[in-house]
């Protein structure tokens, strides 16, 4: 029984809890959706639902209207500043593990920012800290998001240029980053704090630690077999020989 709810659990065969929470960390129902929203008390990461100001251009490219070359470049930079302000701003409440944004335009997904950090206290910092900002005169709404793994979000369909459904998907349409921008980021941001290097460094340093303890736990004394002598001496075959038969006769 037990295994049988772990399987279902976040399936659509599960009629208790919703699987569009569970999967993307939001849900077009909402809190009026008739299955429950786990929401987490910790996680790695956070969504900050509708932060990204959605251009009139990006909403027709994910809408398949057909957009000049030009007009599309200025979609994307407007896009790649955006995802560079927000996420060195992040990355003063802990190191970013990775940031990604919906290109979805549905209601319930339009503009959702999601950040995952390489440790669950540097979430639990930043909601404390962007709770009752702003960001381009809109208040910065944030959540703890039961998604640690971006790729297990993503429209496959999408990726491969086959969802039929467009921007009104409801799985997400991760928004374009060019790797170039990811490195510049990440080297940015360990310069900028270099705290982040010092804690990763500690935590594997104790990761490694406990370990090793565990392999010494596992260590076992070498058995008592009765083939060393009162010395610690190997004994000889016959002397082992004549121990058995002494074994017998008792």
């Amino acid at each position: 029984m037990a295994a049988n709810l772990a399987r279902i659990f976040g399936t659509e065969e599960d009629r208790v809890n919703c699987p569009f929470y569970f999967k993307i960390g939001a849900c077009r129902n909402g809190d009026s959706c008739n299955r429950l929203h786990n929401r987490p008390v910790t996680s790695p990461t956070i969504i900050l639902p509708h932060m990204y100001p959605v251009p009139p251009a990006a909403i027709a490219l994910a809408e398949g209207q057909e957009v000049s070359d030009e007009v599309a470049d200025e979609a994307q930079e407007h896009f790649e500043n955006f995802y560079e302000d927000v996420y060195m701003e992040l990355a003063k409440h802990g190191e970013v593990e990775d940031m990604a944004v919906s290109e979805n335009i549905c209601d319930h997904m339009i503009g959702n920012v999601y950040v995952k950090y390489r440790f669950e206290e540097s979430a639990d910092l930043a909601l404390q800290k962007l709770t009752g900002r702003y960001y381009n005169t809109r208040a910065c709404h944030v959540e703890l998001s039961p998604l640690t793994d971006f790729k297990e979000a993503r429209c496959r369909q999408f990726e491969e240029a086959q969802c039929g459904r467009g921007g009104y998907c409801n799985f997400v349409h991760w928004k374009y980053v060019p790797r170039r921008l990811k490195r510049r980021l990440k080297r940015e941001m360990n310069d900028e704090h270099p705290e982040h290097r010092e804690r990763r460094d500690k935590a594997r340093n104790r990761d490694s630690a406990r370990g090793a303890d565990r392999d010494t736990e596992m260590k076992c004394e070498p058995c008592d077999t009765g083939e060393t002598g009162a010395g610690g001496e190997r004994q000889t075959s016959e002397e082992r020989r004549a121990m058995i038969a002494s074994w017998n006769t008792e």
